[in-house]
């Protein structure tokens, strides 16, 4: 009786139960073990496929002696820690999950940016330190804060997180504008909303230059590939609005930093909501240091739920391309 030989998966960095179940059941071998950056090479050829998040770098050094590896799978949206270009050299598929994370995406910006209004990045800072001996001083201090309904919040990159941001924005009462060179307009349907049929609204994308001068906030949804200018700079800093608020929750490289931490220190932009940085995990100090700017761990894409819909999708993504 011929011996049944069962594909071999490595998720370097891990995947939802859920997912792990359904390739099983579909005949996978899934190894869960990290293997180290610098290991992966030597491995690497023992596998059918590998599925990999932001911290696995899969480039040519991984890649050379590739074995039996046949599909690599980005559990997330972009695809800047995987060398497309090569892994199609080698007869390598290359496939991302740019479904499963909108969602938890889009909320961070708003737990940023609802933060960042109201000073809660640098209150909790001081608070636990300061609160007791200072909290008049301290009070009157953050008594400054803004709401966000009435404002106008400017989206650079129209796609599947942009919209949902749009989504989240439109229902909290904020103005909407946007831009994206690939979408023109998008319908946004709200289906989160208790209505029957659900409310629709579309929206025409403007120019980069309207919407970086019109916007009260800015949040960046759009690639960025290492190596390329920033697409927020000096110049952009100063055609935005006085007390302006950025967040990014894209690609570190995306904004300069060093001109990030000039317009803070000068007072043109009144605060800074960061989860991604340019030289991760290496991260700038001056950005860890300034109490204008929110900092998360490059985690918009890390909840439970998330995680899960990503598992699935992953799983479904390999089943369809291989079995």
């Amino acid at each position: 009786m011929a011996k049944i030989i069962r594909m071999k998966i490595l998720a370097n960095d891990g995947i939802a139960a859920d997912g792990k179940i359904i390739l099983e059941k579909a005949g996978f071998t899934v190894d869960t073990e990290k293997v180290p950056q610098d290991k992966l090479h030597e491995v690497i050829g023992n596998y059918d496929v590998l599925i990999v998040r932001s911290a696995t770098k899969v480039n040519k050094q991984v890649m050379e002696n590739h074995g039996n590896l046949k599909l690599v799978v980005r559990a997330g949206v972009g695809l800047d820690n995987v060398d497309a270009a090569f892994a199609s050299e080698k007869g390598i598929d290359v496939a991302n999950t740019p479904n499963s994370s909108t969602l938890s995406v889009a909320e961070l910006v708003f737990a940023h940016l609802s933060g960042a209004v109201r000073f809660l990045y640098d209150s909790n800072r001081q608070m636990p330190t300061n609160g007791k001996k200072d909290f008049n001083a301290l009070k009157k201090k953050y008594s400054d804060g803004r709401e966000l309904r009435g404002k106008t919040l400017g989206i650079f990159g129209f796609g599947r997180i942009g919209q949902e941001v749009a989504k989240i924005a439109i229902s909290l009462g904020m103005n909407v504008i946007a831009y994206d060179p690939f979408v023109k307009s998008a319908k946004l349907v709200f289906n989160h909303l208790p209505f029957k049929p659900s409310p629709e609204l579309e929206i025409i994308t403007g120019s980069f230059e309207e919407v970086l001068a019109d916007s009260d906030f800015i949040t960046l949804h759009l690639p960025h590939t290492a190596g390329e200018p920033a697409l927020i700079g000096q110049e952009e800093f100063n055609r935005m609005k006085n007390k302006a608020g950025i967040v990014n929750a894209a690609r570190g490289g995306v904004i300069d930093e060093k001109e990030l931490i000039k317009a803070l220190e000068s007072g043109k932009i009144s605060f800074a909501a960061l989860d991604v940085f340019e030289n991760e995990p290496d991260v700038n100090e001056d950005l860890l240091k300034s109490a204008s700017i929110s900092l998360t761990p490059h985690i918009a894409a890390s909840t439970v739920e998330g995680q899960d819909r990503i598992g699935l999708e992953v799983a479904k993504v390999i089943i369809d391309k291989l079995k």
